[in-house]
């Protein structure tokens, strides 16, 4: 269990900082450029980032966080169940909705510039939702672990 729970840590950490470094900075470079451009580079980004590294780390993440809810120890309980519904929940409930509705788009659409600025706006917002999420679930995993 401890391994497992070790893992998740890791796990949520790395997502952490990935949602972190969205934050505060490639969301930011992604609104300073016209819409055209912004959306075309963050659909790239979309693109890129299913990859077999990162679905490893966001799914067995998951995985792990499932069986620390199952650890008879409450901070791993509430660490896993935090990363659970504040990182992976958020990302499937309101960041991979508004990634599909991106990639629908056509960056050249001038109707597009409305979609990109409520995808920033709301997409931003639920990113640092997750953030903040995965940080405490991560601080909840260490203690939990220590």
């Amino acid at each position: 269990m401890r391994a497992i729970a070790l893992g998740a840590a890791l796990g949520t950490g790395l997502m952490a900082g990935l949602f972190f470094a969205f934050s505060v900075s490639v969301m930011r470079a992604l609104a300073s450029r016209p819409s055209a451009e912004g959306i075309a580079a963050m659909q790239a980004i979309n693109r890129a980032i299913l990859n077999p590294v990162f679905l490893v780390v966001f799914m067995g993440t998951a995985i792990a966080s499932v069986v620390t809810l199952f650890s008879g120890n409450a901070w791993l309980l509430a660490g896993g169940a935090l990363y659970l519904a504040g990182g992976f929940g958020v990302t499937a409930l309101f960041n991979v909705p508004r990634n599909n509705a991106l990639a629908r788009a056509s960056a050249e659409d001038p109707e597009s510039a409305r979609l990109w600025a409520d995808y920033l706006a709301t997409w931003t917002a639920w990113n640092h939702v997750r953030t903040a999420a995965s940080l405490a679930a991560l601080a909840l995993l260490i203690i939990g672990l220590s």
